[in-house]
């Protein structure tokens, strides 16, 4: 199946009362591993990259060859986007350049009048190409590639001004933050979340900085209008964690337990795990 927007997943997903995953991808591995885990689950999923991992995987043109030969390969049905993830107004024109199905432009940064001069020029330029758009206002806390966020509540009035211009989904910053958690967060606004969702309507809402909140709060954003969690930092700890295992076990020097193949190989398996465990927090087994 080839890539598609998100747009009808997320709209279903709003409706039916549960989230996509949106899972980063960082090289051959991760992708292959959340792939075969939407498939096995018969899951919709998100592909996200950040302009980091964009760097990393040799340019978005690779990342788009890569992503389509997988869903030849692996004989993929169920629904993937592929998009970028916290994208500047530069690297959203080249992913969809690339042949990206869905871009999100992070203008956070900028005034609210700025934010919507640059979100509606790539609406009008997704719409034309039947792509996807994701959109932020408030900025979302923690670092990711270079981008800092100071975990701000967004105005739910901007929100709107963002959301009527004919984005598909919305990030809002409710408290949120990329990363690990710290011990002294204060939770999720919950408060800021409901205004959200009454001046936005149907509005897929879109949740940043998926990993480590609690799944009573993840349940309780879904039942408040978020339709698409992100989660990357989950994936990286539980990769990493089995790649130590592996190694400080002996393995890597045990036959040819060096090869690339045997040594990465927990750290994948780690990978589908989490995912598949995200998904079902999220709702969003057998929603393809």
């Amino acid at each position: 199946m080839p890539l598609v927007n998100a747009k009808e997943m997320l709209t279903k997903a709003k409706a039916g009362k549960y989230a996509v995953g949106q899972f980063n991808i960082n090289n051959l591995e991760w992708t292959k591993a959340i792939l075969l885990t939407a498939q096995e689950n018969n899951s919709p999923v998100i592909l996200g990259v950040s302009e980091g991992a964009g760097k990393y995987m040799c340019g978005y043109k690779t990342i788009v060859g890569m992503v389509n030969g997988m869903l030849e390969e692996l004989n993929i049905t169920v629904p993937v986007a592929l998009h970028l993830d916290h994208g500047s107004y530069d690297g959203a024109k080249a992913c969809i350049e690339a042949g990206f199905s869905s871009v999100m432009f992070d203008g956070s940064h900028y005034s609210i009048e700025e934010n919507v001069e640059k979100t509606k020029e790539l609406v009008g330029i997704c719409e034309k190409l039947g792509l996807s758009l994701e959109a932020e206002v408030g900025s979302i806390g923690g670092e990711e590639d270079g981008v800092v966020g100071a975990g701000e509540c967004a105005d739910p009035d901007e929100c709107k001004m963002i959301a009527d211009l004919g984005i598909t989904m919305l990030a809002a910053g409710i408290g949120n933050i990329h990363g690990k958690y710290p011990e002294n967060w204060a939770g999720l606004s919950f408060e800021t979340l409901d205004a959200i969702q009454q001046k936005t309507g149907d509005m897929p809402l879109v949740l940043h900085g998926g990993t480590g909140i609690p799944a009573d709060m993840i349940q309780r954003a879904i039942s408040l209008g978020v339709s698409k969690i992100n989660v990357n930092t989950e994936c990286q700890l539980s990769f990493a964690e089995a790649t130590r295992k592996y190694i400080e076990d002996g393995k890597d020097l045990a036959g040819k337990g060096f090869d690339p193949r045997k040594l990465l190989a927990p750290g994948f398996e780690a990978i589908k795990a989490t995912v598949k465990e995200k998904m079902e927090l999220f709702g969003s087994i057998d929603k393809a």
